[in-house]
């Protein structure tokens, strides 16, 4: 699954790395080491861009809320548990069927932050009292140093509570796909703890490599069984993974030294 990242290039960086045909000032948010969900994120998509008329879409830079609202819930409540929508199904659940067929979008990051759910589930003598370890984070990032590219949906949806022409009439919100991890070797594992992102966490967000953008934005391709050969995990070897302080297992701390690689899982976590 995919519950936090880091998504800390502006949009300078973005529009070179995607081919950004247009974004505008609004649409720019600060760097954010500790991606949440409900959070506005950058998102990567094609569509005609705002009071366009008749023109083709363009490749734009928007700003998107983390957790999927569907066109057809009565409240947006439900979004910040729809965060992630799965590979396997995502075509047939009535939530992303139709943002799967027209609206598609790249969610930049960093990286993602996953916790070992794994090992030996021990406890700890602290003080004469027998408690658990923290779970030790982790951040896995593409071994190379170059965006991660998720693959996501987007969707519309409509307050009807509010008049027209009212700043949130529209809320667009997005969901992040997900995958089987990666079994193989990590490119870069850690002398300590998990080998491979199984051993982290059995399901990571799906990233699409380069080759795969065009056809992923593409608001003209619409056969489902064409959009899910796009699904498939990229190739192994891709990816590496590091401990981080527990810090980042609270949504407050915010800052670049959340992404700073510890030699080893901090002492009382798991692994």
């Amino acid at each position: 699954m995919c519950g936090r990242f880091a998504s800390s290039r502006g949009p300078e960086d973005l529009a070179e790395v995607f081919e950004i045909d247009t974004w505008e000032p609004e649409e720019t948010l600060e760097p954010d080491y500790n991606v949440a969900p409900t959070k506005q994120v950058h998102a990567v998509l094609e569509r005609p861009p705002k009071d366009a008329g008749g023109s083709g879409p363009l490749r734009q830079l928007r700003r998107l809320t983390w957790g999927l609202v569907p066109s057809w819930a009565r409240t947006p409540e439900g979004g910040a548990r729809m965060i992630n929508a799965r590979a396997e199904t995502v075509h047939e659940k009535p939530a992303y069927r139709r943002a799967f067929a027209a609206r598609r979008c790249i969610l930049p990051a960093d990286g993602y932050y996953e916790w070992v759910t794994g090992g030996q589930e021990r406890e700890l003598e602290v003080q004469g009292r027998r408690k658990r370890p923290r779970k030790q984070p982790y951040f896995v990032l593409p071994a190379d140093g170059s965006v991660f590219a998720m693959a996501g949906l987007y969707e519309f949806w409509r307050d009807r509570t509010l008049p027209d022409g009212h700043a949130r009439a529209w809320w667009v919100t997005c969901s992040v796909i997900t995958t089987e991890a990666e079994t193989t070797p990590l490119a870069a594992a850690p002398a300590e703890g998990p080998q491979s992102l199984a051993a982290i966490h059995p399901r990571m967000p799906l990233m699409l490599t380069p080759d795969r953008w065009d056809a992923w934005l593409d608001p003209a391709r619409t056969d489902p069984d064409g959009l899910r050969e796009l699904l498939a995990p990229p190739p192994p070897g891709l990816m590496r993974a590091y401990p981080v302080s527990t810090a980042v297992s609270n949504v407050r701390n915010n800052g670049p030294e959340l992404l700073g690689e510890l030699a080893a899982p901090e002492e009382g976590t798991l692994f």
